[in-house]
């Protein structure tokens, strides 16, 4: 065990990060390689709560511009959530990883209900605990249900991996002149409408002051050396 920059950190993984090169779903290989780094993670000591979304699956939001009930679409989506993290779950297992799935939504059969208290326990204990359902409330994305989560366990820092390396003043794929942004404050963020994080999960994170870091997922070893100490991303916090 070395010494790392984190003692505690909430990881945010989007859905469609699992596809890979797919059109839905999980990657075999992609989920397998993300339990992989989660595991070096835990080798060096940091404790690690995950959240992952749905979109790989359903999007609530989507499913209601389809015709459907926003609220039930997004119930469909905390659905989604827990059917990746149950996979994550098996898939970290399967490595030698102690991990455990909570949900916001009651299924007690599938998994345990989210509980403050014990969720830190069990990450104090060494296990990795995958925070599914999102809030349990629809209108909120899993972007808020990260920021909350990370604010509940005390985490030292929120991590956003993401398809990109980093933070943009535009979308990098569509835009060959978007800036990139080691470093931005919250206030920008929202002032800028840069697509970090939604709107209430940026503010959670402002007015609770937890640095939230955005990051390429694909970069293989990458959330190791960041825990090491290498500036990886784009940092947001208090400040200009």
């Amino acid at each position: 065990m070395t010494e790392t920059s984190c003692r505690r950190i909430l990881l945010k993984i989007s859905g469609e990060a699992l596809m890979g090169q797919g059109d839905f779903g999980i990657d075999p290989q992609v989920i397998r390689r993300v339990a992989t780094d989660i595991k070096d993670l835990t080798e060096l000591g940091v404790q690690v709560g995950l959240v992952i979304g749905g979109g790989n699956i359903f999007r609530g939001e989507g499913l209601a511009k389809s015709g459907i009930e926003r609220a039930t679409g997004d119930h469909i989506g905390m659905l989604a959530t827990v059917m990746n993290a149950l996979a994550m779950q098996d898939a970290l297992t399967k490595i030698g990883v102690k991990a455990h799935t909570m949900s916001a939504i009651r299924m007690e059969p599938v998994c345990e209900l989210f509980e403050r208290r014990r969720a830190a326990e069990l990450l104090q204990a060494g296990e990795v605990v995958i925070f599914s359902g999102g809030t349990g409330n629809p209108f909120f994305t899993t972007d808020s249900a990260a920021s909350l989560r990370a604010i509940e366990i005390d985490a030292d820092l929120l991590i956003k991996a993401t398809k990109v390396d980093g933070v943009y003043s535009a979308d990098p794929v569509k835009d060959p002149d978007a800036v990139f942004y080691p470093q931005l404050s919250y206030d920008r963020a929202l002032a800028e409408g840069l697509k970090v994080m939604d709107a209430t999960a940026i503010v959670l994170c402002r007015d609770n002051g937890m640095p939230l870091r955005v990051m390429n997922i694909n970069e293989k070893g990458a959330l190791v050396r960041l825990m090491q100490g290498e500036e990886i991303g784009s940092l947001v916090e208090s400040g200009d």
